[in-house]
């Protein structure tokens, strides 16, 4: 085809040359009669010695073609119509320049790059140079690459590596996702995109804020590689690095990734999100923050769920209530969070629970707390301390009130200690145990069943006037600044007196008695200290079904 174009025109660019030379002679004739010719100035050429077939541009087709070879030497004028090739690369445009020796060419005017039926390119002008296989295409640029659609005011299409860039800002919208950024980048061989500076992807479900990603228009996941914001109608995301399958609603979130839905918070080293099911799971450090009720959930592993407010922890979990300034700290090898209907809160620890607070300490193997009604029910050998008291028994319900401890209930069989020194022990023993507190302290204590008690009255010089033994089938006992003031047994008392001198080692101390110090956490830190306690130790009376009846 460009033979016949070049035959087409041949006469008139020989008519054209006569005219010129006659011209030129005529004015470079000096006085002396001597005449010379003037030559345009040597142009460098690209070195094109390594183009190939590939890489060479065709001239196909133009209504007109216009070539001045001493005015545009360089470049051929074409209008109406034209049609370049690059290998597979259709070119076309309204009118051009054609710079044949440099493989390079500009178009003007309804600018078309087709490739095949799967991309088009389409803009104002286009600016390709043979050398570097770039094509700059400006203005009103929309690239379409099957369901992809790019647009932009200024577009750079590498044609050696086929990836094309805007550098002004633009977006790039598929099936699912529409992308926003100042940088962006698109292969249409491998449909990934790389997006760098106020990088926005809107999503029906969600919308992406990040300063660098990367995405996938086939498989729609986007790549998050800098610090970015996900937020939806039902949480907000913060992650710095991770995967998220927009399609599915998928999402890997690394280091230390932060998920926040209305009143909970989710942070953990490694996070998997299903956001359709509403549920995280996390590797490494979770952290489930309930800033309703002020109550963290720690744990190596464990997952969430939002629609539910349900969360699950192990490996070195930890509950801390931090409602109160005095926060309690719960330790055990299991902890879940539930919601049994739409009101409840049901908090379970399972195995070695051990729990600190400044005004109480506890151990036990398995623990329940009722949020809502305040309610902690310790079970398999559970014991507590206040103070210099120690409590224990087969089950004990503890009663809070504003997150203190109002009173506590030991049902079927209950002993209660108070270390008076070391080598003296005040002792209770019944089937039924109440325990009432103020401002922290035991303030009244009411057992009931088969009770019996030692203890040690003394004298205002804290002088032991011996050991006072009795049973009985009631009590009532009233502390005072953390002493007895009180104490009232009936209906009828069966009880001695042995003074100090005359107790012997086998007499002091109740059937039951235990001493339990050991084991006691004495801060938030030591509720990780493994104990090893022997469970047969305690007593268990009381079937499993009995600890949730109504007090």
């Amino acid at each position: 085809m460009q033979k016949r174009l070049y035959k087409k025109i041949s006469g008139c660019r020989f008519l054209r040359c006569i005219a010129g030379v006659i011209l030129v002679l005529f004015a470079v004739i000096d006085v002396s009669g001597t005449a010379f010719c003037i030559e345009p100035p040597e142009r460098r050429q690209p070195d094109l010695s390594g183009t190939t077939k590939k890489d060479k541009v065709f001239l196909e087709a133009a209504n007109e073609l216009e070539f001045n070879e001493l005015i545009t030497p360089d470049f051929q004028i074409l209008r109406g119509d034209v049609r370049f090739r690059k290998d597979s690369m259709y070119m076309f445009c309204d009118s051009a320049y054609f710079y044949e020796k440099s493989n390079s060419l500009d178009a003007f005017g309804n600018v078309r790059m087709e490739q095949g039926d799967t991309l088009f390119i389409f803009g104002d002008e286009l600016y390709y140079d043979g050398e570097t296989q770039l094509a700059r295409i400006r203005h009103n640029v929309r690239m379409i690459n099957r369901d992809v659609v790019l647009t932009t005011d200024s577009f750079n299409y590498d044609m050696e590596i086929n990836i094309g860039y805007y550098f002004n800002g633009g977006e790039v919208a598929d099936s699912v996702n529409r992308l926003n950024s100042f940088y962006g980048q698109y292969s249409p061989d491998t449909k990934d995109a790389i997006f760098n500076y106020d990088v926005k992807l809107f999503n029906p479900q969600f919308t992406l804020y990040s300063d660098t990603l990367e995405y996938n228009t086939t498989t729609k996941v986007a790549d998050i590689l800098g610090p970015s914001i996900i937020v939806s109608d039902s949480n907000t995301i913060y992650s710095s690095l991770g995967f998220y399958n927009t399609a599915d609603d998928l999402a890997q979130l690394y280091n230390r990734s932060l998920i926040v839905s209305k009143s909970q918070k989710l942070t953990g080293d490694t996070i998997f999100y299903d956001r359709n099911n509403g549920f995280g799971e996390v590797f490494g450090h979770m952290v489930v923050d309930d800033t309703l009720r002020m109550m963290q959930m720690h744990g190596n592993y464990g997952f969430y769920n939002e629609f539910r407010e349900e969360s699950f922890a192990t490996d070195s979990a930890l509950l801390i209530d931090y409602s109160q300034p005095d926060t309690l700290y719960l330790h055990a090898d299991t902890l879940e969070s539930l919601r049994p209907d739409n009101v409840k809160r049901i908090l379970q620890a399972y195995h070695d629970v051990r729990i600190y607070r400044s005004d109480m300490q506890a151990i036990c193997d398995s623990m329940i707390y009722d949020v809502e009604d305040s309610v902690l029910i310790m079970m398999d050998g559970p014991i507590m301390w206040n103070l210099d008291y120690q409590i224990f028994g087969d089950t004990i319900k503890v009663f809070m009130n504003d997150s203190t401890i109002d009173w506590a209930h030991i049902p079927a069989f209950a002993f209660a200690t108070q270390q008076k020194d070391t080598a003296f022990f005040d002792q209770l023993s019944g089937k039924d145990l109440k325990a009432y507190f103020t401002n922290g302290d035991i303030s009244r204590v009411d057992v009931s069943g088969n009770v019996q008690t030692i203890f040690y009255p003394q004298e205002s010089d804290m002088t032991y006037t011996g050991m006072n033994k009795a049973e009985t089938s009631f009590l009532t006992m009233y502390m005072k600044d953390r002493q007895m003031d009180k104490l009232k047994m009936w209906p009828t008392v069966d009880g001695t007196m042995t003074p100090i001198s005359k107790l012997k080692p086998d007499m002091i101390f109740l059937p039951d008695y235990k001493w339990y110090e050991s084991y006691r956490p004495r801060n938030k830190f030591d509720v990780f200290r493994a104990t090893n306690r022997p469970r047969s130790e305690i007593k268990k009376i009381r079937h499993t079904e009995e600890f949730f009846e109504e007090e």
